[in-house]
């Protein structure tokens, strides 16, 4: 039977505003320290920045930067991922924060947050140099002792992102992907974007042994014997469901300890039904809640750093469900990124 009583007591709290965002335990003091109409601006007007942090490169002033690297010169299959970098900018202003629903972290509550632009290329049509000019890049906002999160761009970004943040010691690396990566000499070249962490391993940046490489899968398996035989801890992604995710967080923790690790997500880790936009798509993969399980699971690890890429714009459906997919795994990472970095 319907409670009049009972209506009338939730008219009177709504009259008094106790239903409305600024009363919420966990959001309240951030609208009281940012104000009630920050974020309130509609996705598709203003400046498009990741998550709307603003943009600067005052890394020495700042504890994250939000950084683009529109580069692809490291694929062996479709272009495109050079446009990941401005779709995962625009689908971060629709699709996440400031509050995670889960942990209730908000990034911009526990650290000072930028959008540093992308990674200026000079040299367009060069492989090499690109690679030296992303790492120089990173060199400088590693020496201002701010911490990277990054959108790609192909997967051989990560090679001169781990060269600067592994430069004082080899670091641990979570790695959500289809491929391994670890390949070696391909087209006369050992920087693509399916070797990158063989390269950080023999450059003594990237610790085999406190490696993990999750919902590995497909036709490119004889190429990841480097994984294999370096001690790094591959999960095939029939192994993750006979694990399950509980179990597989665990054997991450066993893996990297307390060493300072970097996250690194392919999205052609996840099935092409959440991701159908990018170069080197796998069927059977990771759905979107199992990879957010994962990136969760990562809270109280040292994390000092990420990135998302292989977001082909091109290819995506019309939705631009990649983006989307990738832009909420970024936020995923920048919430455990946050909450590390406070600690």
């Amino acid at each position: 039977m319907f409670d009049k009583k009972k209506l009338e007591t939730i008219r009177k709290k709504e009259a008094r505003g106790e239903f409305d965002p600024e009363n919420n335990e966990h959001f309240g003091p951030f609208l009281n320290q940012f104000g009630a109409e920050w974020n309130l601006e509609p996705g598709y007007s203003g400046l498009v920045t990741f998550f709307r942090a603003p943009p600067s490169q005052d890394y020495k002033n700042a504890d994250i930067a939000l950084i683009g690297v529109p580069f692809e010169r490291g694929l062996m299959e479709r272009s495109g991922a050079k446009n990941g970098p401005r779709a995962l900018r625009e689908k971060s202003l629709i699709t996440c924060g400031p509050l995670h629903h889960v942990s209730k972290i908000i990034p911009f509550q526990l650290c000072k947050l930028i959008d540093a632009g992308d990674v200026p290329l000079e040299s367009w049509f060069s492989l090499d140099k690109g690679i030296s000019e992303i790492k120089k890049f990173y060199q400088n906002v590693i020496k201002a002792g701010c911490a990277p999160l990054s959108a790609g761009g192909d997967h051989s970004i990560t090679y001169p992102i781990l060269k600067a943040v592994g430069s004082k010691e080899p670091v641990a690396l979570v790695h959500i992907d289809s491929h391994c990566d670890t390949a070696g000499l391909v087209g006369g070249s050992r920087v693509h974007h399916g070797g990158p962490f063989r390269n950080a391993v023999l450059d003594g940046v990237l610790d085999p042994e406190r490696t993990v490489q999750i919902g590995i899968r497909g036709r490119a398996e004889p190429w990841w014997d480097f994984s294999y035989k370096t001690g790094m801890r591959v999960i095939h992604i029939e192994e993750f469901h006979e694990m399950g995710i509980k179990e597989v967080i665990r054997q991450i923790h066993e893996v990297i300890g307390s060493s300072p690790t970097y996250i690194t997500f392919d999205v052609d880790g996840l099935d092409p039904v959440f991701a159908p936009g990018t170069g080197t798509p796998e069927v059977g993969g990771l759905t979107t809640i199992e990879a957010q399980a994962i990136i969760r699971g990562l809270r109280g690890a040292n994390i000092i750093g990420g990135d998302v890429v292989e977001v082909s714009p091109p290819w995506d459906d019309p939705a631009g469900t990649t983006a989307h997919s990738g832009a909420t795994m970024m936020w995923e990472i920048l919430c455990v990124l946050a909450e590390a970095i406070a600690r």
